[in-house]
């Protein structure tokens, strides 16, 4: 829960803005004046806002406190689906910017010897994290549970209590997890990633 902490709003205190006494007064919706023009007179009053100093931090401060990282992989695409791919390459690519630890979970209702293409996943998994700068991570296959992906991904973040969850927006689209039931089953913050 510390990384949700961390992105609360700033408070309004630390915020600082100066404004001049006319612009309370200063009617926008009267008749005749456009937005432009309400801009341009405000700009003309001096009003002037400050961000405070730590307002553009806040996401950079929360996630260097990340230091495991789950990525599920869903799909059956032996090379991998684009959304995969994207995640594996987000996932190495944060969890190298902050000093993080990867662990992948191959995750299919069917046992392994169904999937004759098996190992050529695994392969193309080591291959895309290998190319973000990571050969170490840690590897957990859960096939053949009969289980949703949702409610395994959720065990699995909690059991190694994980982060943050990365995973493609893909992987909710096809249907392999519920995106109804993440904020039920995951613990940590999900990292989704448009298509």
């Amino acid at each position: 829960m510390a990384f949700a902490s961390s992105l609360l709003p700033a408070p309004v205190s630390r915020v600082r803005a100066s404004t001049a006494p006319e612009l309370a007064a200063f009617p926008l919706a009267r008749k005749g004046v456009s937005l432009a023009a309400a801009r341009r007179r405000g700009s003309r009053h001096g009003v002037r806002a400050e961000v405070n100093e730590s307002g553009s931090t806040l996401a950079v401060d929360a996630l260097s406190q990340v230091k495991h990282v789950l990525l599920p992989v869903t799909d059956r695409n032996p090379y991998l689906s684009d959304g995969t791919r994207q995640a594996a390459a987000t996932t190495a690519s944060l969890a190298k910017k902050y000093g993080a630890d990867i662990t992948v979970v191959v995750i299919d209702d069917k046992p392994k010897e169904s999937f004759p293409e098996h190992h050529t996943q695994m392969s193309s998994i080591r291959w895309h994290l290998s190319e973000g700068g990571f050969t170490e991570f840690g590897l957990m296959e859960r096939l053949g549970e009969g289980r949703k992906p949702t409610a395994i991904i959720g065990e699995v973040a909690d059991e190694l209590e994980l982060d943050l969850v990365v995973l493609s927006m893909e992987a909710i689209h096809s249907k392999h997890v519920d995106g109804n039931l993440l904020a039920e089953f995951i613990p940590c913050p999900v990292l989704l990633l448009p298509l």
